[in-house]
């Protein structure tokens, strides 16, 4: 599954080497930045300055340099209220306050912020565009994305940071090969860390762990601020943690969170990998903090399960009652998160409800990741005939599964053996622990009791088929 990407893939390594070796030139200076003095609080210029750079060509910002940039554009746009570009940057930096802090009431001041650009210029305002575009990744509107997308495109055909939303957007839909045309498009008009994580990211939907792991090295060696570093750094340590390197994965996530403090992803990778380890008390702590600043239902799903595998039931259901508030905060500001919702009812909760939930889901954006939840959630509702298509659609490459996930491949290989395809379940599960042995503290346990179960092949039975 490992394949070598295509050419123009290798044309992006070729290209970027060179930045990589620029980027390990300064990477001590990186490492030794300290805080900035009192004087340069929310106000300061610099911090200003840096978001405006972040934020405008698509790099990750840290959060004090996004609150200085609002702060800043929010007390010009009293005096200049007709300034389009000024409320498009606004929305821009709305939008990432909001994916940073996972408060999406940023996300329904960005959109108002970016409206007023697009009435203030109606026409010729991709910057604008781009901007309503990262807002409806943000929301996982991935077919809204595509479309605001799009249209940025048309305008400006040469602006590389239009790419980088597109490929997402088209990620979220399913459509890979499109996701890979945008990134091949991309790197013919830009080199840089950039690109280096978002060809990273294509390739690892793609099965290619190699090849992402060498563009992610090369971009955390290559950024430039503490905040793109660390969100690079996090990327690699989830590579890292989806094949089953708990130190590395480890290693990474902290690494990530000495440069970014606020980096709040990799302190739930934290958790993941501490958990892994056996490090329980740790592992709460680094998942508590992850909350703290920065709710996302995903993590409280994670910690909720990590409390229900150590019987701490109460703790796992406050969890899960955070799960839901935080969902219906998203709902409540136009934001899709019906997909970590769905996946909870399927193991949590009411399977049928999950299913009508996930179809839905499935008929806006059907990506491999969708059709793992909708195939799962069906098995649960005990119609594993019906979840084996899914199930194989988010597994099988040449169906669009590339990506190497222990979870996908257990939750195929549970629903094989509820239809009696012993072989393939037990190949499957197999394969799970494999990839990663510590994918989940739940599921973990019952992939080895099914194999227990399912016992070795009978030598009179033949051999074993899909």
């Amino acid at each position: 599954m490992d394949d070598k990407p295509h050419e123009p893939g290798r044309r992006i390594r070729r290209r970027v080497l060179l930045s990589s070796v620029a980027g390990c030139a300064v990477l001590g200076g990186v490492l030794v930045l300290v805080p900035l003095p009192r004087e340069h609080g929310v106000d300061s210029p610099e911090r200003v300055e840096r978001a405006l750079a972040a934020v405008t060509s698509g790099v990750p910002p840290s959060l004090p340099d996004l609150a200085a940039l609002v702060e800043e554009r929010g007390r010009h746009l009293e005096e200049h209220p007709k300034d389009a570009e000024s409320w498009a940057v606004l929305g821009a930096a709305r939008v990432e306050q909001g994916r940073r802090l996972a408060d999406p009431a940023h996300w329904s001041r960005a959109e108002k912020a970016l409206r007023t650009s697009l009435k203030v210029r109606p026409k010729g305002n991709a910057r604008a565009l781009r901007g309503l575009a990262a807002l409806a990744n943000a929301r996982r509107d991935y077919a809204g994305a595509r479309r605001w997308g799009e249209e940025a495109r048309k305008l400006e055909p040469k602006r590389w940071t239009t790419y980088p939303l597109l490929i997402e957007a088209c990620t979220g839909l399913g459509d890979h090969k499109a996701a890979g045309d945008m990134l091949d498009r991309l790197a013919a008009l830009r080199s840089g860390p950039e690109v280096m994580a978002r060809a990273a990211a294509v390739y690892r939907d793609r099965g290619w762990r190699e090849d992402a792991a060498v563009q992610l090295a090369d971009a955390v060696s290559a950024a430039g601020e503490p905040a793109e570093r660390a969100a690079y750094l996090e990327q690699a340590g989830q590579l890292a943690w989806e094949r089953g390197d708990r130190q590395d994965a480890l290693r990474q996530f902290r690494e990530a969170v000495r440069i970014d403090p606020d980096q709040r992803a990799a302190q739930a990778g934290q958790g993941r990998a501490l958990a892994a380890l056996g490090r329980t008390t740790e592992a709460l702590t680094a998942y508590r903090a992850a909350l703290d600043g920065q709710p996302r239902p995903e993590y409280a799903l994670e910690l909720g399960e990590l409390y229900e595998s150590l019987g701490r039931r109460k703790e796992a259901r406050a969890q899960y009652g955070l799960l839901r508030d935080r969902v219906r905060l998203a709902a409540a500001h136009g934001a899709d998160e019906d997909l970590v919702l769905g996946r909870f009812e399927a193991d949590h909760g009411d399977a049928e409800a999950a299913v009508r939930r996930l179809r839905a889901e499935w008929e806006r954006q059907p990506s491999t990741e969708v059709a793992d939840a909708l195939g799962w959630a069906l098995h649960r509702a005990g119609r594993s005939e019906e979840a084996l298509p899914f199930a194989l659609r988010a597994t099988d490459e040449g169906r669009g599964g590339g990506v190497r996930s222990a979870l996908y491949v257990f939750h195929r290989g549970m629903i094989e053996r509820e239809v009696g395809r012993d072989g393939a379940a037990r190949r499957h599960l197999r394969q799970a622990l494999q990839i990663n042995p510590y994918f989940s503290p739940l599921r973990v346990p019952l992939a080895k009791a099914a194999l227990e179960r399912l016992g070795e092949p009978s030598v009179l039975a033949g051999p074993e088929v899909s």
